[in-house]
């Protein structure tokens, strides 16, 4: 099977082509990991998972969406993913911790972004539509950001992010570029209407992320990565066409040309499409088809809605080097062990808590309690 041959990601070569897509779980009291989370991933490492990436990490407490999401600006948060990093390792397992700042999709009344004592700040000071807080009273929605005056005080944020992921062992870091958030933000032309080094032209436009790779590769060399929604819609991102491939296809180019270890590309899917007044904020096109061909130093990992049975077929075609799984990975801790001996995905979504907002005295449910296949292993 082509999914389990080796491949090499930067400094290390993985053991099959099934990585674990980042998942946001929302099990960190007080932003700091615990050992249920180090059980979590313990489980999908023993599962067979070609790569691990965490769910997001907070790059500062300025940067967050959701309560109970784990940080790395603390010297406490660096020894706590340590113990949870040294446990995938002895499962023999290898792990990517991706980076996170939210930008303008954080609230201004959310606890973490209260005790920040700083604004919710964005490349512009533009609201981007939706939103629903549910842990605020009325569920508000997205609040006009700040403009950020220095974007290079955020960069500083993930250098210090990264050297502290490195601190804690981690094999690599992945930035995230997707689904709305800071660097997404800094990308699209709909939420960045910056007239200085930051905005306007394409170029000034991927400024901010090829900055923020430069950062983490001081710390992780080519062990990099960067993943990557250029079908846009949520948190309301999204361009034109033309401008989109425009756009991505630059920022592409020149993230490769830096020598870092992949690029994930999550895909436009229907189940997916983000409206606003019934009007699709999506920019549908073959992101796999439009942008693949433009990597050639990473490899190149396809996420959404892959099945092992698809990603089978683009990686034996090459048109991908492996898969990104999200859901799947959630539901079934052995899921890589499962495909290889044959053996179905059952296990039915916990989806009333997959990122739980509930007590954490019951933050198991949903989370570690999914069984694995009694001979998988």
């Amino acid at each position: 099977m082509a999914l389990f041959t080796p491949l090499q990601i930067g400094d290390f070569a993985i053991k099959n082509r099934i990585t674990m897509a980042a998942f946001a779980r929302n099990r960190a009291k007080d932003t700091y990991p615990t050992e249920l989370m180090k059980e979590y991933y313990i489980q999908r490492a023993k599962g067979g998972a070609g790569l691990i990436v965490t769910e997001a990490i907070l790059v500062s407490r300025q940067g967050t969406e959701w309560p109970y999401s784990p940080g790395l600006w603390e010297d406490k948060h660096v020894k706590l993913w340590t113990g949870i990093v040294d446990a995938v390792h002895q499962a023999r397992g290898l792990i990517y911790g991706q980076l996170w700042h939210a930008g303008r999709v954080s609230h201004p009344d959310a606890e973490q972004q209260k005790l920040a004592g700083i604004p919710v700040y964005a490349p512009s000071a533009i609201a981007a539509r939706g939103g629903k807080f549910k842990e605020l009273p009325g569920c508000p929605g997205y609040v006009v950001p700040t403009a950020i005056e220095n974007p290079w005080e955020i960069v500083e944020e993930f250098r210090q992010a990264a050297i502290n992921a490195k601190r804690a062992g981690f094999d690599g870091v992945e930035l995230h570029g997707s689904n709305g958030y800071i660097i997404q933000q800094f990308l699209d032309s709909t939420s960045n209407r910056r007239s200085d080094e930051w905005g306007g032209s394409i170029e000034n436009r991927s400024r901010f992320a090829l900055e923020v790779l430069k950062v983490m590769i001081e710390s992780f060399g080519k062990n990099v990565a960067v993943k990557l929604s250029p079908a846009g819609g949520d948190n309301d991102m999204g361009m034109p066409l033309q401008e989109t491939l425009d756009t991505y296809s630059y920022f592409i180019s020149e993230a490769d040309k830096l020598g870092i270890s992949y690029i994930c590309l999550v895909r436009y899917q229907d189940a997916y499409d983000v409206q606003y007044d019934g009007i699709s904020r999506s920019t549908r096109h073959d992101v796999l088809e439009s942008y693949a061909h433009l990597v050639k130093n990473a490899k190149v990992i396809i996420n959404a809605c892959v099945t092992p049975e698809e990603g089978e077929l683009l990686v034996a075609s090459k048109k991908a080097d492996a898969i990104a799984i999200g859901f799947n990975w959630v539901t079934h801790p052995d899921l890589a062990n499962r495909v290889l001996h044959g053996k179905p995905l059952d296990n039915v979504l916990d989806m009333a808590h997959l990122q739980t907002n509930r007590s954490p005295e019951d933050w198991s449910t949903g989370y570690t309690d999914y069984p694995c296949a009694t001979d998988s292993n």
